[in-house]
């Protein structure tokens, strides 16, 4: 039989083992609670990492549009340009043409005035020769008169067609122009969003653009700092701004030309 000394001790064991179990349980509990909160940590910031890059995505995409947009409007500004150019070129030489007739007109009239006045003329009384004379150089003046106010109008016009000419060509020659895949064409910044340190350029893949290249950022001729493009479009692209590449306290901004380095992949 078991005595009341072993029921003891039987007890005292099993009461034991109840709180060794008890403690294992209790710290088991306790790493559950610890990963729970970890997994709910990672998850919220999964979360918000992809909130981040589908905000990033969006901006990208609303940057793209903007500039897609702007940059059609320059394309028909572009085309508008030219047009005038032509246009004006056409007025040019039409008033050189004009201009040149007036001046043969005037050399004309003031031989007709010498003629008039070195040769009288003959086989007319001196009264009719005289009278006849008279009105000839009058015509001929008033003529003369007339096509000297003619051409200073020319001669005004063709000063402001020729500045206006000179205008158009200087713009056509700063104007960034599209070039295939190679190193040194130019291009603009057209945005820039500091948020996520992207930029969206005014050169794409119809200019040779492609991604993983690198451009060079100038502002007045001078070095600013580099980009390299992550995403490209037929007429535009997007580049990451280097950060490591800029001066302190130097940002890149719109209107920043970008220069094609080539591509580093």
């Amino acid at each position: 039989m078991i005595t009341s000394r072993q029921l003891i001790l039987i007890s005292v064991a099993l009461l034991t083992l109840s709180a060794i179990f008890a403690v294992l349980n209790l710290q088991k509990t306790r790493g559950l609670r610890t990963e729970v909160v970890q997994s709910e940590t990672a998850r919220q910031s999964a979360d918000q990492q992809r909130i981040s890059r589908e905000k990033q995505l969006k901006d990208r995409e609303a940057a793209v549009a903007a500039a897609n947009a702007k940059f059609g409007d320059t394309q028909n500004k572009v085309a508008s340009a030219e047009a005038e150019l032509v246009k004006v070129q056409a007025e040019k030489n039409d008033l050189q043409a004009k201009l040149h007739a007036n001046e043969t007109e005037i050399a004309e009239l003031r031989k007709r005035i010498d003629t008039a006045v070195t040769k009288p003329a003959t086989g007319a009384s001196p009264s009719a020769s005289t009278t006849d004379l008279q009105a000839q150089l009058e015509d001929a003046k008033k003529q003369l008169d007339a096509a000297e106010r003619e051409k200073i109008l020319l001669s005004d016009k063709m000063k402001g067609t020729q500045e206006k000419t000179t205008q158009l060509e200087t713009e056509k020659k700063h104007r960034p122009a599209a070039g295939g895949n190679n190193p040194g064409i130019r291009g603009t910044v057209l945005a820039v969003n500091p948020a996520y340190n992207f930029v969206v350029l005014s050169l794409g893949a119809r200019h040779g653009v492609e991604s993983n290249s690198e451009m060079l950022v100038l502002r007045g001729g001078s070095f600013i700092g580099k980009i390299r493009i992550s995403s490209v479009e037929p007429a535009t692209a997007i580049g990451d701004i280097i950060t490591s590449t800029l001066a302190r306290g130097v940002q890149v901004q719109p209107g920043d030309t970008v220069v094609y380095a080539g591509n580093n992949s």
